[in-house]
């Protein structure tokens, strides 16, 4: 059995590190690449880095970040390829994948493994042909779930805007079988509100799916991390928030697991 993980997740917007909050506010936090050597540091077991830009891009940023033009189209790909080579950890990639050719250019630039959300949903089909051409252990597919008025969950997406009248559970189960490796599950509600991850939500990926299933959204405490793993079954907790924001918050995280009794790699 495959230990569980922790996971820092960072959001990229026009060209920022932004903390997200209801997938709708996104508060600028500086540099995306100053965490790198912070995490680095910590000895972080894998990172990923999700690009959520909808409109505007970067050119109207500056060109401070090492030598990448924030002015370039291709300013990403200057990030992945910076982020690759600064880091001693596995890195996910996510956002702006639609083709193959930009799933290739991820891979060549150093990404370990890509994410992609909307596009599967659109074409379902991508997922099948990105796990014939890299593996399926290097297809992450990220699924975006909000809580209905009637108390059930259903996917959405476009950056959590459209219903895709589909619950995640049963979108979970076809991504296995498409030959997705990887399962990322995001709860809108919880985003950036540190009240706990939907743990109902994770419960029924988890049982929908034999894939590792990794929880995002809502952490407030190492205690979260903790309930996540053991009660709802996830293979890893990913945060953003908690660890931005708090100085060693990664390892302090770990050593609070360990002493719980939960073993993480």
């Amino acid at each position: 059995m495959l230990m569980p993980r922790l996971i820092p997740i960072l959001f990229l917007k026009n060209g920022h590190l932004v903390r997200s909050e209801d997938f709708n506010i996104h508060q600028n936090i500086g540099n995306p690449l100053a965490q790198v050597d912070r995490y680095n540091a910590w000895n972080v077991d894998e990172l990923i880095y999700i690009d959520i830009t909808r409109d505007g891009g970067y050119e109207y940023q500056r060109k401070d970040l090492g030598g990448i033009d924030r002015n370039s189209t291709n300013y990403i790909s200057g990030i992945i390829q910076v982020v690759a080579k600064k880091c001693f950890m596995p890195v996910t990639f996510g956002g702006g994948i639609r083709t193959l050719e930009d799933a290739h250019i991820r891979f060549e630039l150093g990404a370990d493994k890509i994410t992609l959300n909307t596009q599967a949903l659109r074409e379902p089909k991508f997922i099948t042909q990105l796990s014939r051409e890299f593996g399926s252990q290097a297809i992450v597919i990220s699924i975006d779930a909000k809580r209905l008025p009637n108390g059930s969950h259903s996917v959405f997406s476009d950056w959590g805007t459209v219903d895709e009248l589909i619950t995640p559970d049963s979108w979970a189960h076809e991504v296995q079988e498409r030959g997705a490796g990887e399962i990322l599950i995001n709860s809108i509600d919880h985003d950036g509100k540190a009240n706990g991850y939907d743990l109902e939500l994770i419960k029924s990926v988890v049982s929908a799916t034999e894939v590792p299933v990794i929880a995002c959204g809502g952490v407030g405490s190492y205690n979260d991390f903790k309930i996540v793993l053991e009660e709802a079954g996830a293979s890893a907790a990913a945060a953003g928030n908690i660890f931005n924001f708090r100085e060693l918050a990664y390892p302090l995280a770990k050593k609070y697991l360990k002493s719980s009794g939960l073993n993480v790699r």
